[in-house]
Formats: structure tokens, sequence, C-alpha cells
């Protein structure tokens, strides 16, 4: 072997570069065998650094591959496969587009090295462009040349944003999953350059890792977006859980009352305790029945209206109201405060609420009509027959708390017809003054246990007459013991209320006492000494303490007409006398009384005092 040759040798065990080889051209000329070794040594060299490129690309892929192996996140993903790009051939510019199917093009979507914002928000049409057309065909394609490639179809705003950016040489790669393409990726120079078959190949290897990563980055995120929408879900689902078993836990605690036989405040106040607001129940015709965790409040009718044609609760300003039904028959509504912003869970609640009330309502009803029917017939026997086994009658008078024998006050009531009110409700209103309350002889009757002789008459007249806007008139009579005194005091309290009527003094009670002398003449059993005494008393009094004779003076008074001197004549003294005598009996009286009212029952009680 030659000198020439060996020194080639050592030269490239050494590790020479192919320049370095090369240098030895002029060595080796005239040496047949050294210009062989060179040559072989010059192959021998770019085998070499071909394979030493290959390991470091495919070393780059791996080290790629890993990487995006363990990104999650789209974006991220996106950035690194672009800048790796960029990296491995050593480019100026290198980007990455997704393909929109439903637009039928291929936008920008990643870059790295640009500086053009026109060239970062490009969109090229399938076919459009290097990149339209490799995500159109599917095939790698590359120009050392762009702007003047005619290979491609040109558009403005393609041209103008490569432009923008200043590139030359453009290489684009399709981003494939099977046999769809879902994107670009590309690699450019801002000058001329040829990219090798191996750069062609590297940038596909590394496209096909890309979109395998995008892949997979992808799904992550629709896991993620299906874990969090299933997550949403549970919490929709155990918030929804929550609220029926609180519905349900709220729906048995109300039907346990109603079963149990609570009243009406004890439901509005469990709703008002479960609902957290105030509640407040009426009667259809707006009556407040009760009221838990607010004030006394009236209702809207027109919320009423509206809850009771759409059958749910409706907002009425920052309060709900909801009617209370049983089938087409409204028997009141529930009114919610303190909740403007009831959820719908709450609202449904509110509405069982309301069904529940109209449970208790009827319960309530039914209870009170079978009471009332009851106390009815025993106000009807009492009154029509009560010779007919008394004893009886004391005996169910007792069941339902009435005790006969104790001192009663009998009322006979009435109201105009047509002031709206029936003889049901007034009945049914009256029944708070009294033990027993009913129709009979189409009269309103009520029994009151006596306190005070003479005022029952008078204080119910005018606690209904006010509670029920239009005058009540109630004569009264008693008091009376046992059913048969009761059943003769019924008789004179309705001769009362006639004599009330006839007199015109509609809206006031009283019994035949108050009424004077009418009272007298009403009564079963006159009271004449009575009579006198209550209205003569003052002046038989004075007259018997003193010797005077005022009654006489009284007496001629009347008799003369009222005349002065004739009077005189009568008593055979002075007018002057006359004068003063009634002067003094106008004192004793009263100055009311020789009004034509008083001066009647003074010269009735005069005759039968005569006449005694």
């Amino acid at each position: 072997m030659s000198n020439g040759a060996v020194r080639l040798l050592r030269l490239l065990a050494e590790g020479a570069s192919a320049e370095e080889l090369a240098d030895q051209g002029a060595a080796a000329a005239g040496d047949p065998e050294a210009e062989e070794a060179l040559r072989s040594a010059l192959t021998i060299r770019r085998t070499l650094d071909a394979h030493t490129r290959r390991e470091t690309e495919l070393a780059a892929l791996f080290d790629t591959a890993s990487d995006l192996a363990r990104l999650r996140d789209l974006d991220a993903v996106l950035r690194s496969i672009v800048r790796r790009a960029r990296m491995l051939l050593r480019v100026d510019v290198s980007y990455l587009s997704l393909n929109d199917d439903g637009a039928d093009s291929t936008y920008m979507r990643v870059t790295d090295g640009s500086a053009s914002a026109l060239f970062q928000q490009v969109r090229l049409g399938m076919g459009e462009g290097l990149g339209g057309l490799v995500a159109q065909t599917a095939r790698p394609y590359a120009t050392s040349d762009y702007p003047g490639d005619d290979r491609f179809q040109h558009t403005g705003p393609i041209d103008r944003a490569v432009g923008d950016e200043g590139l030359i040489a453009i290489l684009g790669v399709p981003l494939s999953l099977g046999g769809q393409v879902i994107g670009v990726l590309y690699a450019s120079d801002r000058r001329p350059r040829t990219f090798t078959p191996d750069e062609v190949a590297l940038l596909s290897s590394l496209a096909d890792h890309a979109a395998i990563a995008i892949d997979n980055a992808r799904l992550i995120e629709s896991t993620a977006a299906a874990l969090d929408e299933l997550g949403e879900a549970n919490d929709t689902i155990r918030t929804h859980h929550e609220a029926l078993a609180r519905a349900q836990e709220a729906h048995d605690r109300l039907a346990e009352l109603a079963a149990g036989g609570a009243d009406v405040p004890q439901v509005a106040a469990e709703v008002a305790a479960v609902l957290g607001g105030g509640v407040v129940v009426h009667d259809p015709d707006g009556a407040e029945l009760a009221c838990a965790g607010t004030d006394s409040g009236g209702r809207n009718a027109f919320a009423v209206a509206s809850s009771r044609a759409s059958g749910r609760a409706v907002a009425d300003g920052d309060d709900w109201v909801c009617a209370v039904m049983a089938g087409p028959q409204l028997l009141g509504s529930i009114t919610l405060t303190g909740r403007p912003d009831l959820g719908d869970a709450d609202r449904r609640l509110f509405e069982r609420a309301g069904m529940v009330t109209a449970l208790v309502l009827l319960l309530r009803s039914s209870s009170a009509e079978a009471e009332e029917r009851v106390r009815g017939e025993l106000l009807v026997d009492l009154l029509s027959a009560p010779d007919r086994e008394p004893a009886s009658l004391v005996e169910r008078g007792r069941r339902l708390g009435l005790d006969l024998h104790a001192p009663h006050a009998v009322l006979v009531l009435h109201t105009a017809s047509d002031g709206g009110v029936t003889r049901a409700r007034l009945a049914s209103a009256a029944s708070a003054h009294g033990v027993l309350a009913g129709v009979h002889a189409d009269r309103v009757v009520l029994l009151v246990r006596e306190a005070e002789r003479g005022t029952a008459a008078p204080d119910v007249a005018a606690d209904l007459t006010r509670r029920l806007g239009l005058p009540v008139t109630v004569g009264g009579a008693g008091p009376a013991v046992g059913p048969a005194r009761i059943a003769e005091a019924h008789a004179e309290a309705a001769r009362c209320l006639r004599a009330l009527l006839v007199l015109g003094r509609h809206g006031s009670g009283a019994d035949a006492a108050a009424l004077g002398f009418v009272g007298m003449l009403l009564g079963e059993k006159a009271n004449v000494p009575g009579f006198v005494r209550d209205t003569l008393g003052p002046v038989l009094d004075y007259d018997e303490a003193r010797g005077t004779e005022l009654l006489r003076t009284l007496d001629a008074y009347f008799a003369c007409g009222g005349n002065l001197t004739r009077a005189k004549e009568c008593l055979h003294v002075h007018v002057n006398t006359v004068s003063q005598r009634l002067e003094r009996i106008g004192v004793l009286l009263g100055d009311d009384w020789q009004s034509p009212d008083r001066a009647l029952e003074l010269q009735l009680a005069l005759r039968l005092h005569r006449l005694s």
C-alpha cells in the first residue's frame, strides 16, 4: 500500500471531515492506489456523515415523540410540534394549519418564528396555495421559490400573507390520521432553498407523530370535557335528589300534621319554617286564617286568580301566591313572603304546601259542617219543642260543651238580604260571640252566656255591624235557664227584634228592658211596678223624702197639655210654683224628659201608677 493511501486511512480513522480528505487530492494525484483510496475514503465519510445525521434526526424524533406523549393540552402539543419542526429542519419559520371540514378550508393554528400578523391569520381554501394543495391531496409538496412557482393556485390573500412574512422556500406535509387529513405541517425559509428527500421524510415523520399526539390531546380534552359534564351531571343529580328528599320530608311532615288534625296556623308555621319565609293563609273572601313569620297582610286577588287559572304558584312582586284548590273549588290562598328568588324545587314545595293546606281546610270545613249540623239540630229542637224530652236536650248540649242549666241570653239577629251576607255567614260570624248559633224560623239565633244583664244584644250588634260592614240588628231576652225558659226568651227576643225594625233602629241591639214601655208591652210577663219604678223612681223618692207634690204637678202638666196657666189653676198654686216644680223634675229625670219618646213613657207610667 502506498504512503498516500496509508495517510488517507489514518485521517479517516481520526475522523477527518470530507473537506479535509478532499484536501489530500493533490497529494494523491498520479498515484492510482492513492486516488482509489481517496475516493473510498470520501464515500465512507459521506456514509458515516449520513448515518450520524440520521441518528441525530432519529434521536430528535424519539425525543419529540416522548415530549408529545407527555403533553395533555392541545395548544401545548401544537406549539411543541412547530418548535421541533423548526429546530430539526433549521428553518426560519415553521407553522401548522388545521382543517375546517365545515368550511372546506385549512386555517393557520400555530406558528413559530413568524413576525406577520397577516400571515398568522391566513386561511387557505382546499386546493389553494401549497398548503391547500397538501390538505386536499394528502401528499407533501416543496418549493424553493413559492412566489414564482406556477404549480400552485395563487390567491391574493395567500400571496399577500406569504409576502408579508417574506417566505420563499416552503415545505408542507400532511397531518394524517388513517386516511383523513386533519392539517398541514410546514417548514419554510426566507431565502431560496431546496428541501432534500431526507428533510421531506424527516418532516413527514414528525407530522405522523404530531397527528397522533394531536388526536390523543383531542381525546384527552374530550374525555376531560365528558368527565366535567359527568361531574356536573352528578352534581345536578345529587342536588335534585337532595331537593326531592327535602321536598318529600317536608311533604311527609305536612301530611302528618294534616292527618293528625293540625289546624291552619300549625301548617302555616311549618311551611314558613321549611321555606325560610313568612306565610299568610286567607279564605276565599280574603279574610286572614293564619299568619306565621311575617306581619299580617292582605291578599292580591289578581294573583290568586292567576294562580287558580294556571294551577301553579305565581310571583306577586317579592312574594309568591298559590291558590288553595279542591278540584274547581277555591278554598283560599297561601302567600309566601321574604323569598323573591324562589327556586324550582322550593316552588314545587310551596305548591305542595298549598295542597296540604287545601286538605286541612277541607277537613276543617267538613268537621265544622258536621258540628254545625249537630248544633243546628239541637237549636231547632230546643226552640221548637223544649218540653219534649228536656233531659235529652240538656245531655245533647253537654256533649257540645253547652250547659243549659246556666243562665243564657237569647239573641235574634237580622241584616238586610241585599247586603250580600247570607244567614249562614251571619251565623258563622255570630258564633264567635256565643256558645250556640244557627238558623231557626228564617232568623239567626245566638245563645250567649249572660255576663251582665242587657249588654249582650248591643255589644253583638255593634261588633257584627263593624266586621260585616252593614247594619246588624239584634233583639235580646233573658237570662233564661233550662230549655223551656230559653224557648220563651227566644220568642221575646224575636218580638224585640221586630220592634227595633219597626222603630227604624237598624244596626242596634236591645232587650225589652232597654226598649222601655215598648218592651213592657212586648214582654210575655209585663212588670208594671218595675216599669213605673224605672220611669218615675227619682220623682217618687223625692216626694216621699220631702213631702212634695212633684208627681201630682207632673201629672197635671201632662193633663193640661203642657199649659202652665191651666196647670196652676188645676193645682191651685201660683204659676211660678209650677215652673219651679217642673225645673226640679227636669233635674231628677234629665233634660230630655219633655221629648216625645220620654214624655210618652212618663205619661204611661203616671197612668199605671194611678191605676195601681
